[in-house]
């Protein structure tokens, strides 16, 4: 059986949490989409990890662990993620890299970080890890994938040639930068494939028998369906798709054998980077619940940058679940609201004098402002609770007034940062 986890909002959800819980039923996850520009926050018996490139069930032994060919692999970030692991005694990781998984080149976050400065205040709050310039190469055709490295190196050469004669155009005349050179890109590419070498492999052959043989694979998505290019707020998105749909493009798995798809809702809303964003609190209100939330203050694994922060936006996140296709919620991070005497949710959006339900492009969007309704807090650690039933009153009202909104049962309750922070209902 195959089984997504995916994000319903901004992305920082809770989603590394949620897909280390279900690898422990799972004997193989699978990253699909994305790169090292967003990160996953697991705390297991063995510390507290940021993962940006390796798949969240890289900690469970009885699992395979697998990048997919949708993925941007930075070798650099995913040997040194490995390596990590390994300094703090986690045992070695099965893991498989798919052959036809394409490569962020160094020249890709330094066209990121020249591009963002160029925009200067209208820049799109990029992680500068070289992901939209990494996809934009590989959709124009010049981006180089695994399996290229391990060609003839005659033909290998003559396409750096060929791609350079493009990106030197950029680094010379828009960001006045030296010009890159064909031997250092090709010095560095042979130093990749010493480097990837134990892990690559065909997976779209592996997965195929997987399948066949009945195993349990997990689809692990990055970001969330507002980043989506196609759903999201655009241009204000990243450069992959983040929808369930693709989990089967970018893993190499038929799309009629995804059973399941988890959608997580965190309890109230965070971003990072720019964007529409339209239950955004500031002050005071904003930094009391930045400090609190998550598993140690809301700031992004990847960047260390604050997270923008906001009520639960239902519009928003009713919208997120349907793109995705979520069959199931897991409703995140409850536990941190437990210190508010009461607690606003965004129920829908004033559109030019209007009441609307519904979540709108990105031209509409701009224009709408939040229509808020209060419920009463509950004023306790719910921390360490395993049954539904024993939640405060308040809580439980609060799931299910968010459940009726979205229309999709919530299955999983996450009240703590931890693993065993979980309710099923």
């Amino acid at each position: 059986m195959i089984k997504a986890i995916v994000g319903a909002n901004w992305g920082d959800e809770g989603k590394g949490k949620i897909t280390d819980v279900i690898a422990a039923q799972s004997d193989i996850v699978i990253r699909f989409q994305g790169g090292s520009n967003a990160g996953h926050t697991i705390i297991n018996n063995y510390g507290k990890f940021a993962l940006h490139q390796l798949p969240s069930g890289i900690f469970y032994d009885h699992t395979t662990s697998i990048i997919g060919n949708g993925v941007a692999l930075s070798i650099e970030n995913f040997i040194r993620e490995l390596s990590s692991l390994e300094e703090r005694n986690v045992p070695k990781p099965n893991i498989l890299v798919s052959d036809r998984a394409q490569i962020v080149m160094p020249y890709h976050i330094a066209l990121d970080t020249f591009e963002e400065a160029r925009l200067s205040e209208h820049s799109f709050g990029s992680t500068k890890s070289g992901i939209a310039p990494f996809y934009s190469d590989k959709y124009a055709k010049i981006g180089f994938q695994i399996s290229e490295l391990y060609g003839d190196q005659a033909e290998l050469k003559k396409k750096i040639e060929r791609v350079l004669s493009v990106k030197n155009v950029l680094f010379e005349h828009l960001y006045h930068q030296p010009p890159l050179k064909e031997k250092d890109v090709f010095d560095k590419l042979m130093e990749y494939k010493e480097l990837i070498a134990p892990y690559v492999t065909d997976t779209f052959e592996y997965l195929h028998e997987a399948v066949k043989a009945g195993k349990n694979i997990l689809l692990e998505g990055q970001l969330g369906a507002l980043k989506d290019p196609d759903f999201g707020i655009y241009p204000m998105v990243t450069s992959s798709s983040t929808l369930a749909g693709y989990g089967a493009v970018g893993a190499g798995l038929p799309s009629y054998e995804i059973k399941e798809i988890i959608a997580v809702v965190k309890a109230y809303s965070s971003a990072v980077g720019a964007g529409e964003f339209v239950s955004e609190i500031f002050g005071e209100q904003a930094d009391e619940l930045r400090r609190r939330g998550g598993d140690g203050g809301e700031f992004g694994a990847t960047t260390g940058r604050p997270r923008r922060m906001g009520w639960l936006d239902l519009v928003a996140s009713r919208y997120g679940c349907r793109v995705q296709g979520a069959t199931t919620v897991a409703f995140a991070v409850l536990d941190v609201l437990g210190y508010l005497d009461e607690i606003p949710v965004c129920v829908a959006y004033e559109l030019d004098g209007e009441r609307i339900n519904y979540f709108p492009p990105t031209a509409q969007l701009k224009r709408c402002k939040p229509i808020l309704e209060v419920l009463p807090g509950w004023k306790c650690d719910i921390r360490g609770i395993k049954k539904y039933e024993d939640l405060p009153e308040n809580t439980k009202k609060y799931i299910e007034f968010a459940e009726k909104a979205i229309g999709i049962p919530f299955s999983m309750i996450s009240n703590g940062p931890s693993r065993d922070d979980i309710i099923y209902r």
